[in-house]
């Protein structure tokens, strides 16, 4: 059973790859596997997968050029697999635009719920176009596009524009780290608040002056 659509699995290590396909086809996902990050790239263009879960240990292109590469031309939800439990390596993976990461070893019911999770939330995405203009600021849902006061057009990544348009939504309000995480990475995401934290300072670099507030202690409010 496939019914669900292709995973793409750009990892060296035949084992885990033998294994993923398993539990992902059991759940009725089609699992296509690369072995390098040469090689996982060609694929994304050939298959049009739904999601990429993408080791960062790679010969060759490693996966965290593999990643920039991917978000120079693809939404696709991205999740990383990696052996290294350094915060360093998990922000550096979340700052190129992965939705979320996995360390080694990981559970594979684990690694299949957080599929789930990610396509759960890039299907919930606004579906009637809305606009909010924000402190000179337009954030169009349609487009998935904010154009800044001075007429530039920014398109974040996929998980910054919802964070961004779950913050807009909310402007005024203070939200703090856990509701953002429930209402942008979905109830059932594993990841640390320390996430919400990361993709909010990509949020400030990629829109100089937008009003996204640090509340200490709580969370994050948009100002009006």
């Amino acid at each position: 059973m496939t019914g669900k659509g292709t995973i793409l699995l750009i990892e060296d290590e035949p084992d885990i790859a033998d294994l993923l396909r398993m539990y992902l086809e059991k759940d009725g996902f089609r699992l296509v596997h690369a072995a390098s990050g040469e090689d996982g790239l060609q694929r994304l263009d050939e298959r049009d997968p739904r999601v990429v879960l993408l080791d960062i240990g790679l010969p060759g292109i490693d996966g965290i050029e593999v990643c920039r590469r991917i978000r120079s031309t693809s939404d696709v939800p991205v999740i990383m697999l990696t052996a290294r439990d350094s915060e360093i390596d998990k922000i550096v993976g979340l700052e190129i635009g992965a939705d979320d990461y996995v360390t080694k070893p990981f559970s594979p019911r684990e690694l299949v719920a957080r599929v789930k999770a990610v396509l759960r939330r890039s299907e919930e995405r606004p579906i009637v176009p809305k606009v909010i203009e924000l402190g000179g600021f337009t954030i169009d849902s349609g487009r998935r596009e904010v154009v800044t006061p001075s007429g530039e057009v920014i398109r974040p990544t996929a998980r910054e524009f919802d964070l961004l348009w779950y913050l807009a939504e909310h402007r005024g309000l203070v939200l703090s780290r856990n509701q953002i995480l429930e209402a942008v990475w979905g109830y059932d995401y594993f990841g640390e608040t320390r996430t919400v934290d990361v993709h909010i300072r990509q949020l400030r670099k990629k829109l100089e002056g937008i009003p996204i507030e640090t509340v200490w202690g709580v969370g994050y409010r948009l100002g009006d």
